[in-house]
């Protein structure tokens, strides 16, 4: 599969696009006002401790108060909570405790008992801020490298799961085994397969010295601030995706194709040769057809090519995924109509999944089956497709009611609350009252404030569909007012009117 990254670059804002032969499969957005804080380290102070929910808040110098759940925290005193810990190490270098609630209420270990109000700690940012949620962070810090990630407040090596072959599994750990001089924790990396020797004492030692220069900065800074940021969306995308997931990088920006050169030299000088720049005079986002691709992913509706169609609607707790025929009849019979459709949708969902990095709880209503047969297709369908998402997703089996239910690893914020914000119109609940209703409500508006009045014409000013309706297939309503309030009525269309908007006035008598 060829694989490229497309990064485009302006003052205000950088896009990186992962494309996977030519079609836009993975996108990430940085913009100066609001750029991904996940992986930045801070010296945070603890401004509340909240027994109930065995959580505090942190302030880390940012406009939201962070969070942090007791599984989180590190007795910076001691090792002893890393023996509690288990960490789930995803290969993009972050990690997820798993279980380590009910082993923390086993030991009898409180929120209350590792932290104090007014307490200076040193935290990574988990997951940014999504909404109205502070960003999450946790002490248990991780700092990834190309090949490695070295987790300081752990002593455990582990290998990534991508790499299956078991003899290099067991030549990487005896190798990490034999370099490290120190009770540290390390993950190999993905990319890491087949790598010699001096590239891992090399990476080592340089995210040895890295760590090193945030103890120190922690020592003498005051909190809250900033000790660690992550590199930018591109060179990110560089260190992780690059030789592994793509094998090119095209960039539209002189400033960044330097920075990643310069990146490369320091960590890959064997991959120099991989990034081109790119000085047409057409858009790179438009010479590779992505905006297109972009602005589909920010609709509800998505049409499948047989005719049939999912719909994706994002709630406050989970995402809910709807599949239906739509104008597909099939050729046969209605049971296979219904299983090629959700199949069909199977792949869509799990590309739409990907490019808008939704997260969290993920419900997807098939279109009932009624053979169980069909039913295992398209569930085993359905995770052989998420198979190419890099985030950690868990499938449960259909239920009864055509239902399959997902989690999905959520860091950041989706496409669509990252691009989108909530409509003023209609205050976010996506629809807007109909046409026939507004002239409802201006009926009964005007019969309310019909015996009040002593003007001898009644004007109603309104957005020009609502004119054209009243003038038109609802005139009724101006003729039945017409007859009751006994006065002649003028109906004005106002372009600057939204369409729920309209004003009733009488005319002066002269």
């Amino acid at each position: 599969m060829d694989k490229k990254l497309i990064i485009n670059v302006s003052d205000h804002e950088t896009r990186v696009a992962l494309l996977e032969d030519g079609t836009i499969a993975e996108l990430f957005v940085e913009r100066k006002d609001e750029s991904d804080i996940a992986g930045n380290i801070y010296k945070g102070r603890v401004q509340r401790v909240l027994p109930g929910m065995q959580a505090a808040f942190v302030d880390i110098g940012l406009s939201q108060a962070a969070f942090i759940y007791v599984d989180d925290v590190l007795d910076e005193s001691s090792r002893e909570f890393e023996k509690i810990f288990t960490r789930d190490i995803e290969d993009d270098g972050n990690s997820e405790p798993a279980d380590t609630a009910q082993q923390i209420n086993a030991k009898g270990v409180h929120i209350e008992d590792v932290l104090t109000e007014g307490q200076e700690i040193m935290v990574q940012v988990a997951k940014s801020s999504i909404g109205t949620k502070g960003a999450r962070v946790t002490c248990h810090i991780s700092l990834p490298g190309r090949f490695l990630v070295l987790m300081p407040t752990s002593t455990h090596v582990g290998i990534s799961r991508r790499i299956e072959d078991e003899s290099e599994r067991n030549r990487l750990k005896s190798l990490m085994l034999s370099l490290r001089e120190d009770d540290i924790g390390y993950i190999v990396r993905t990319a890491a397969e087949g790598v010699q020797e001096e590239k891992f004492a090399y990476e080592m030692d340089f995210l040895k010295t890295l760590w090193s220069n945030i103890q120190a900065k922690f020592k003498g800074a005051s909190a809250p601030c900033l000790l660690h940021q992550e590199l930018t969306v591109s060179l990110r995308a560089v260190r992780d995706i690059l030789t592994h997931e793509a094998g090119e990088v095209v960039v539209d920006s002189r400033p960044t194709y330097e920075s990643i050169v310069s990146f490369l030299e320091t960590f890959m000088p064997s991959l120099k040769g991989h990034v081109e720049f790119y000085d047409g005079h057409e858009p790179i986002f438009d010479a590779y057809n992505l905006e297109g691709d972009i602005t589909r992913a920010l609709k509800k509706k998505v049409w499948l090519k047989s005719g049939g169609y999912i719909v994706i609607e994002h709630t406050e707790a989970l995402v809910a995924i709807d599949i239906n025929t739509g104008r597909y009849v099939g050729k046969h019979n209605l049971e296979e109509t219904i299983l090629k459709t959700n199949l069909e949708a199977v792949k869509e969902i799990a590309y739409q999944v990907r490019l808008r990095d939704i997260g969290g709880i993920i419900i997807i209503d098939f279109i009932d089956m009624a053979k169980k047969t069909n039913q295992e297709k398209v569930f085993n369908a359905l995770k052989d497709a998420l198979k190419k998402d890099r985030s950690k997703t868990h499938i449960l089996p259909m239920s009864d009611m055509g239902l399959i239910q997902m989690t999905r690893k959520r860091v950041r914020k989706p496409l669509n609350r990252l691009l989108c914000e909530p409509c003023f119109y209609c205050d976010g609940e996506g629809y807007l009252m109909s046409g026939r209703s507004i002239c409802y409500n201006i009926f009964r508006e005007v019969m309310r404030d019909a015996r009040d009045m002593t003007g001898g014409t009644l004007t109603i000013r309104v957005n020009p569909d609502i004119a054209d309706l009243l003038h038109g297939d609802e005139n009724h309503i101006i003729v039945a007012l017409e007859r009751v309030t006994g006065r002649q009525i003028v109906v004005y269309p106002n372009q600057d009117f939204h369409l729920e908007e309209f004003d009733i006035f009488e005319s002066v008598r002269s």
